[in-house]
C-alpha cells in the first residue's frame, strides 16, 4: 500500500506542476542505457559445482546454509548481501536422473525462509511453498527422486510476503539434471569451459548498498540500472571452444531480457525451461521473463570479441520495455577447439488435448488471478493423480506477468488461438503472459498425490506473488477425493 501511496503522490506533484526538475527526472529515468558503456573488466564468476556425499541409503546428499554477507558488487566490498554457503547467491547443484537427493536446508538469516525448486517434480511437502517456512536458525531437508528429463533448473527463496526481497538479496542458484545415455553427443557439456552458468540480475544501489526503490510509476517491481551476471558486474568470460553454451536464467524479479548478440549473429536455442527442445533453433534473440530458462549455443570465430545483450522489450517505459543493456562479452583465445552440434536433441511426446480430464481458465489482472487473491486456507484446483489437464491462461490487462506453475512442465498447445512459436516448442514451467495475450497449455500432473499439501500456481513477477498474485492446486488420488490442507 505504501508504494502505491508514494507512487500516486509522486503523479500528484507532477500534475499539480512539480516543476521542471521533476519532469526531467521522469524522462531521464525512465529508459536506461548501457549499450557500449560497460568496461567488461571482471572475469565472470563460475558458481561452483555443490559438494554432495552419497548416504547409506544411496542418497546424493547436499547441504545449503542461507546466510548473510559481504560482496563487491561493484560499489566496494561491503555491500550488504545474502546467499547460500556465501555471501552471495548458491552453487550449482547436479543430479542424475534416477538419483535420490536431499538437501539439508541450514537457515541463518534473520528471518523465515523457504527453498522452492523451480521447475523440479517432486512432492508437494518438499516443493518449498510458503506453506512450511523454515524459522530462523532451523535446518530442514528436503528428499525426492529426481524423474524429469535433462533440464536447467534452479531454487531460490519461496516465503510468504518477503520473496521479492529475499531474492533481490541474493538467494538463488542452479540445480542442473543430467540424463546420462538420452543426451546427445555433440553438446557442449564440460561445466565452466563450453557449458556456462549465467545468472541474470538486474540491481539498484543507493551508495554501495542495495536499493528497492521502485522506478517511478513502475507497476511490477524494482528495475535495476545495473546488470550482474553470476553476482560479476562487467563480466567477460574467455572462451576456449568454437561452440560455447550458456544456460540462461532470468533470476531478477521483476525485469524481462530480450538476448541477443551485438554484432547480429544468431544464437542457437537448444533448451527451454524443463529441457532439451526436440532440434537446434537458430534465432536472433531470446526473450525470457522472470524465472525463464533458455539454453542457448554461441558460435565464436578465433580472437574475436563480441557482446551478450538485451535490447528494449516493447513493454512500456516504466515497464522497463526501453532498457537496453550490455550483458556478457565473450572472448575467444586464438585458438578455439573445434565443435557441431547434433542435428535432433530430444524426443517430445506430445500431450493430446483430447485426452484432457479437465480444462481451466485463469486470467491475470491486477494483482488477482480470476478476481482473488492468494489465501493459504483455500484450494482453487483439485487434480487427479495421472490425469491431463488443460489450462487457458490469459493476462487480462496491460501489465505484464510471468507464470509458472509448481512441479510439472507443461506444453504450449496455442498463443492468441494460433501455433506457438519454435521457442514454446518444448517443456516449460515458466511462461511470459504479454499484456493481453491468451494461452493454452497442457499438463500432465503424474504422481504424488497428497490431499494436505497444496502445490502453487502464480504470477513470478516477484513483487505481484508477493501481494497475493497466486492461486493453489492439490493432487488427489482419485476423482471424489476432498483436500485437507495443513499447515507447517
Amino acid at each position: 500500500m505504501r508504494r502505491w501511496l508514494l507512487g500516486g503522490l509522486g503523479l500528484l506533484l507532477l500534475l499539480c506542476g512539480g516543476g521542471v526538475a521533476v519532469v526531467t527526472w521522469l524522462v531521464t529515468r525512465s529508459a536506461t542505457d548501457t549499450v557500449g558503456k560497460v568496461a567488461f573488466d571482471r572475469p565472470l564468476q563460475i558458481s561452483p559445482l555443490a559438494a554432495s556425499t552419497v548416504d547409506a541409503d544411496g542418497r546424493r546428499v547436499f547441504d545449503l546454509t542461507a546466510q548473510p554477507g559481504d560482496s563487491d558488487l561493484g560499489h566496494g566490498a561491503a555491500t550488504r548481501t545474502w546467499g547460500y554457503n556465501g555471501a552471495y547467491l548458491g552453487p550449482t547443484l547436479r543430479a542424475k536422473r534416477g538419483e535420490r537427493v536431499a538437501v539439508n536446508v541450514h537457515n541463518r538469516l534473520n528471518e523465515p525462509t523457504t527453498v522452492h525448486w523451480h521447475g523440479m517434480h517432486l512432492p508437494a511437502k518438499v516443493d518449498g511453498g510458503p506453506h512450511h517456512p523454515i524459522p530462523p536458525g532451523s535446518d530442514y531437508q528436503a528428499a525426492w527422486t529426481v524423474d524429469q528429463p535433462a533440464a536447467t533448473l534452479w531454487y531460490h527463496p519461496h516465503p510468504s510476503e518477503t520473496t521479492e526481497r529475499q531474492v533481490y538479496r541474493g538467494l538463488a542458484g542452479l540445480f542442473i539434471v543430467d540424463e546420462p545415455g538420452v543426451e546427445p553427443a555433440g553438446l557442449p557439456r564440460e561445466y565452466g569451459v563450453d557449458d556456462i552458468p549465467v545468472v541474470v540480475q538486474d540491481k539498484g544501489f543507493d551508495g554501495g548498498q542495495l536499493s528497492m526503490s521502485d522506478r517511478f510509476l513502475s507497476d511490477v517491481g524494482v528495475l535495476g540500472d545495473e546488470i550482474l551476471v553470476n553476482g560479476t558486474p562487467g563480466p567477460y568470460l574467455d572462451v576456449r571452444t568454437a561452440l560455447v553454451r550458456l544456460r540462461l536464467l532470468n533470476a531478477s524479479t521483476a525485469r524481462v531480457y530480450d538476448f541477443a548478440m551485438s554484432d547480429g549473429r544468431p544464437l542457437t536455442m537448444i533448451g527451454s525451461d524443463g529441457g532439451l527442445l526436440a532440434a537446434p533453433y537458430p534465432t536472433q534473440h531470446v526473450r525470457l521473463s522472470v524465472g525463464e530458462r533458455a539454453e542457448v549455443v554461441v558460435a565464436m570465430r578465433p580472437g574475436e570479441r563480441v557482446e551478450l545483450r538485451s535490447q528494449p522489450t516493447g513493454l512500456g517505459r516504466f515497464q522497463g520495455g526501453r532498457d537496453a543493456f550490455d550483458v556478457l562479452q565473450l572472448r575467444a583465445a586464438a585458438e578455439l577447439r573445434p565443435g557441431e552440434l547434433p542435428r535432433q536433441l530430444a524426443d517430445i511426446p506430445r500431450l493430446d488435448p483430447r485426452q484432457a480430464a479437465r480444462t481451466r481458465t485463469f486470467t491475470f489482472a491486477g494483482r488477482e488471478i480470476n478476481d482473488g487473491r492468494m489465501d493459504m486456507d483455500r484450494v482453487d484446483a483439485v487434480v487427479v493423480k495421472d490425469t491431463t489437464e488443460v489450462w487457458n491462461v490469459a493476462n487480462g490487462h496491460g501489465t505484464p506477468h510471468s507464470f509458472h506453475i509448481h512441479d510439472v512442465q507443461f506444453q504450449v498447445l496455442s498463443v492468441d488461438g494460433g501455433a506457438p512459436p519454435p521457442e514454446l516448442g518444448g517443456w516449460k514451467d515458466t511462461l511470459f503472459l504479454e499484456p493481453r495475450r491468451r494461452f493454452s497449455v497442457i499438463a500432465r500432473f503424474a504422481d504424488y498425490a497428497d490431499p494436505t499439501t497444496a502445490y502453487m500456481f502464480h504470477c513470478h513477477v516477484l513483487r505481484h506473488e508477493d501481494e497475493g498474485m497466486m492461486g493453489q492446486f492439490v493432487v488427489v488420488e482419485k476423482e471424489g477425493d476432498r483436500p485437507r490442507l495443513a499447515h507447517g
